[in-house]
């Protein structure tokens, strides 16, 4: 017969061995990416706030309460903590974008779906970040990566400027110069309005994109 452990030796159950003070492989990634996210987001506030040039590793570190080699220990030197955030605004455009394609409605529905959603992406930290980076603060190589990564945003802008053409939703226009002219007006919200102003942001959006899409009705 089995003798049943007890005292120090009593063999745990099922729900305390769940509790293990060590944590799982997702546990840890999921932390790390957390950490990652909260240096990528004080770095564009920075950034966004005195700009690239004026900004060092140090400040970031200090507003965070950490030490620098932190922030090179998950994310590496100042021009790659640059192009992340970048990289995380672009991104965000693009799906978007990608989403707005699957909305029900005409053209002109789904670009107007986009274009609000282009606002708040540009009035936040990482698209205000894309906006206000010029493109003497990346290596050439960078400047390659970002540029290739706007022609996929502006490709996906003039996809849905055609829908709208194709369905005769959106006048006539050539869907480059279009293309160029909404990314124009979108861009310049994020140099000028403030969250803490009188409008808020869904009343600013509908102004702007109401705005633009006059402009598109057919006549």
């Amino acid at each position: 017969m089995p003798i049943k452990a007890s005292g120090p030796f009593k063999q745990r159950s099922s729900v305390e061995k769940a509790r293990s003070p060590f944590k799982t492989a997702l546990q840890k990634q999921e932390e790390r990416e957390e950490k990652r996210m909260a240096l990528l987001h004080a770095a564009a506030e920075m950034f966004n706030a005195q700009g690239f040039h004026a900004t060092s590793l140090d400040d970031v570190a200090a507003s965070l309460g950490i030490s620098k080699p932190t922030i090179y220990h998950y994310l590496g030197n100042k021009e790659q903590v640059l192009f992340e955030c970048l990289t995380i605004g672009l991104d965000q455009l693009f799906t978007a974008a990608d989403k707005a394609r699957t909305e029900i409605g005409t053209g002109m529905d789904r670009l107007r779906i986009f274009l609000t959603n282009y606002f708040f992406i540009n009035i936040d930290d990482f698209g205000r970040c894309v906006i206000l980076s010029g493109d003497d603060t990346l290596s050439s190589e960078g400047v390659k990566n970002l540029r290739a990564m706007k022609r996929r945003v502006d490709t996906a802008l003039r996809a849905l400027i055609i829908e709208g053409i194709d369905d005769g939703s959106i006048t006539a226009v050539d869907p480059k110069i279009t293309a160029f002219t909404l990314a124009g007006a979108m861009a310049w919200p994020a140099r000028w309005y403030s969250k803490s102003g009188p409008t808020p942001p869904d009343a600013m959006a509908a102004q702007i994109v109401d705005s633009l899409m006059m402009g598109l009705a057919p006549r």
